[in-house]
């Protein structure tokens, strides 16, 4: 169907097109036993040590204010984050700020955490449960001088909601955020979360979503502090503001997040890297150019224990949980693999 349909969602502008998604999964019409495969429980992993059925999630910035997390477990994901979420409500940048690169089958995104609101986000969570484990991906709202406080902010009001908390310090689109990756700077954002957590009596694991742009010598210093302060996960990787150079498309220069197949092997490689000094005690979620089961396994062999896409189901469609589903499957049992849980980390 998706097929047929691609080239008259391709015409469209990508926003328009994404909001015409967001309506039509609200519609919920397709059974969940449409997008279910044989065999599945080869698939079967833990998430911040709860089980979910497989180990593919969708990234933040699909579905931005929590409208539609329970459709989109009903195609097939193992989990869902939701966000970015901030503690206002946020327009976001001036429009156009989505551009589809469909040479490189990427996207540049210079959104800028347009969402409903943790007030809004709350109550809708609290009105409709979600029937999987629910990621929710928090940030600062742009105007905010002190960011630090808004990420607090976020977490007291929607951690009750959650199964995991995302803190998103790697959007290249709001300014100064990226500035937590700088040693002092994430030492004091950790001291204030973790303090939180104790005041609040706050039992929800943590993760940090980091840059795919950060130098190798950070990573030793980012690997010491999230083990310090006991952050339970990180995501590897947000979009890249660099590496253009390659590009065929004519908006390559757009200002923005890239994201999609271009990203791939960046975020990959940077995966083996905290995969090796992380030495499994840390959850290692790995997204970025995932659009296929051999692209998922990639991200499993080189130490992710999940993984995240978006883009991929942008130009796949929403069958592409299914399709990653059973070619994932297929790769295990050609290598004789009993579970996905034993293929993390096999090429790192």
């Amino acid at each position: 169907m998706f097929s047929i349909l691609k080239p008259y969602i391709f015409s469209l502008d990508p926003e328009t097109a994404h909001d015409l998604a967001i309506k039509s999964l609200k519609a919920n019409f397709l059974p969940e036993s449409f997008f279910s495969v044989k065999e599945e429980e080869l698939l079967e992993t833990n998430l911040f040590k709860k089980k979910i059925k497989n180990p593919i999630g969708l990234a933040a910035g699909f579905d931005k204010s929590a409208e539609v997390y329970n459709s989109l477990f009903k195609l097939g994901f193992g989990f869902v984050e939701v966000g970015t979420i901030t503690p206002k409500r946020q327009l976001g940048n001036p429009k156009p700020r989505i551009f589809r690169l469909e040479k490189d089958e990427a996207l540049i995104n210079r959104l800028g955490f347009n969402n409903h609101g943790s007030e809004i986000v709350a109550q809708r969570i609290s009105e409709n449960k979600p029937k999987g484990i629910l990621g929710i991906n928090i940030g600062p709202n742009q105007e905010t001088k002190d960011k630090s406080e808004d990420f607090y902010i976020c977490l007291s009001k929607l951690y009750s909601y959650a199964g995991y908390i995302t803190i998103n310090i790697s959007s290249p689109n709001t300014e100064g955020l990226r500035d937590f990756h700088e040693e002092n700077s994430m030492i004091r954002l950790l001291e204030g979360l973790n303090k939180l957590k104790k005041n609040k009596n706050i039992d929800k694991p943590l993760a940090i979503k980091l840059s795919p742009d950060i130098d190798e010598k950070e990573i030793i210093n980012i690997v010491e502090i999230i083990n310090k302060y006991k952050i339970d996960g990180i995501i590897i990787s947000n979009t890249t503001n660099q590496n253009r150079e390659k590009l065929l498309d004519s908006k390559k220069n757009e200002i923005g997040g890239l994201s999609g197949q271009p990203i791939k092997n960046i975020s990959t490689n940077l995966i083996k890297k905290f995969y090796k000094e992380l030495n499994r005690k840390i959850t290692i979620i790995g997204v970025g150019g995932i659009d296929s089961g051999k692209s998922a396994f990639e991200k499993i062999a080189a130490g992710a224990d999940v993984i995240q896409l978006y883009t991929g189901m942008v130009y796949r469609g929403p069958g592409v949980v299914k399709a990653i589903k059973k070619e994932l499957i297929s790769i295990l049992k050609n290598n004789k693999i009993k579970n996905i849980n034993d293929a993390i980390g096999i090429n790192a």
